[in-house]
């Protein structure tokens, strides 16, 4: 299989152990800044709106977009190209009656069919979401979706602070640092610095602020986190 095949099976097959992983609060960079940072980063986005629409894209088991559901009167999306996480997402917005609309949509459908999953959205939000090697090209369909003085909240791993040969290329995570075992390696495309700003002026937005969440005792920086506007 390439890449991309492999990176959209191993999310089924690692969907139980990511669950687990989220909801246990077992991954520490979340619990240390991370989570907190792209929830204030997208609350500032929608300061002043009332009843925003919102798309969480690449939402997993759907902790964000439920997070969001909480901002007075938002409507939100979440898509997945998961549908074991999807399944996750709903059983647990059931659960605590969240009113978000879950789809299973896959980046390369949104790139595709510009009637998939139709704007305008307020915000659209990629939470370590943007994993190939196809990032423009998903943040214009996401650009795309956004209303004219919409927002899009990227949150990725700092290009500094992973090891490695310092160039875009492919990489594999193999869960080997997380207490609960994952039954598949991930693939995933590692982008530098400037290749992320210049895949967001490539989908015709801006940077409008860049932050760098510290670990609140090293005050190394836990992600990259961009919010960017139509350029």
């Amino acid at each position: 299989m390439d890449h991309h095949t492999t990176l959209r099976t191993s999310w089924d097959r690692n969907a139980d152990a990511w669950t687990t992983a989220v909801r246990d609060g077992a991954i520490a960079s979340r619990r240390l800044g991370t989570d907190a940072a792209v929830v204030a980063a997208c609350t500032r986005a929608l300061a002043g709106r009332r009843a925003p629409r919102v798309l969480d894209a690449g939402c997993g088991e759907g902790w964000l977009a439920r997070a969001l559901a909480t901002y007075e009167g938002a409507q939100v999306t979440g898509i997945d190209a998961s549908e074991a996480l999807v399944a996750r997402a709903r059983a647990a917005d059931d659960a605590v009656r969240h009113d978000v609309r879950y789809e299973a949509v896959s980046f390369e459908t949104l790139r595709a069919d510009a009637g998939c999953v139709a704007g305008p959205f307020d915000l659209a939000v990629c939470n370590f979401a943007l994993l190939d090697d196809a990032a423009a090209e998903t943040l214009r369909a996401l650009a795309a979706r956004l209303a004219p003085d919409g927002r899009l909240v990227i949150q990725t791993l700092h290009p500094w602070t992973v090891d490695g040969p310092y160039r875009d290329g492919w990489r594999t995570e193999t869960f080997a640092g997380f207490d609960t075992p994952f039954p598949a390696a991930m693939p995933w495309f590692f982008r530098t610095l400037a290749s992320w700003v210049d895949a967001v002026a490539a989908a015709g937005l801006r940077v409008a602020s860049l932050e760098e969440p510290p670990h609140p005792e090293t005050a190394r920086p836990l992600s990259l986190l961009l919010t960017c506007a139509a350029a």
